[in-house]
């Protein structure tokens, strides 16, 4: 075995260990949050369930509210992925809209534990926040892209926006009945413009 081999073996095994130790936390986290709802979970028992110090535990996640939101940057792929890989012939907001719809709102054809997921944030103002702060942070990365897939340039006024809106619309939504048809009424303002309102009189 050659010195790269031992020297790339070892770190391998730690990287693994790493990302099955941030899985157990997150696991734990949120199996606990669902049973018991967040405010009343406290992180000595988060670690304790997945069985390490909260010396760990905040290494892995350094606010309680990330323990729910543990794939970011993923999240951030497929938002990105979503305007890159559109199918030809699709709009930008119309990407935008499906990826809002697919990834960021539960439906009645979820299965049990995703539309869990979502009632607890949406139940819970310190996770709502997160998570809205959360997906900002891809404001610019976003912008970029729409800027890149449209010809213009990184900082057109149009693409901030846009970004700006996809990101904001699902917030939109929440306390309605039917949520998905208010990002899907949202994004389709985007596509056929401000109806004319009728003349008063």
């Amino acid at each position: 075995m050659t010195h790269t081999e031992t020297g790339h073996a070892p770190m391998g095994r730690r990287e693994r260990k790493k990302a099955a130790t941030r899985q157990a936390i997150a696991d734990a986290a949120l199996h606990l949050f669902l049973e018991r709802g967040y405010d009343d979970v406290g992180i000595r028992e988060i670690a304790d369930a997945a069985d390490v110090s909260t010396t760990t535990l905040f290494k892995h996640f350094p606010v309680k509210e990330a323990l729910v939101f543990d794939e970011d940057a993923d999240h951030r792929a497929r938002l990105l992925a979503a305007v890159r890989e559109r199918p030809e012939g699709q709009s930008i907001p119309a990407a935008l809209r499906e990826h809002a719809l697919r990834h960021r709102m539960a439906s009645p054809d979820d299965d049990t534990r995703f539309a869990a997921f979502f009632k607890l944030v949406n139940s819970t103002p310190a996770l709502r926040d997160y998570q809205q702060g959360m997906w900002l942070r891809h404001a610019d990365a976003l912008t970029t892209v729409i800027a890149e897939e449209s010809g213009l340039p990184p900082d057109d006024p149009a693409c901030v926006a846009l970004a700006h809106f996809a990101l904001e619309a699902p917030r939109a939504a929440r306390g309605h009945d039917d949520p998905r048809q208010v990002v899907t009424r949202a994004f389709d303002l985007l596509e056929c413009g401000w109806p004319p309102l009728p003349a008063s009189g």
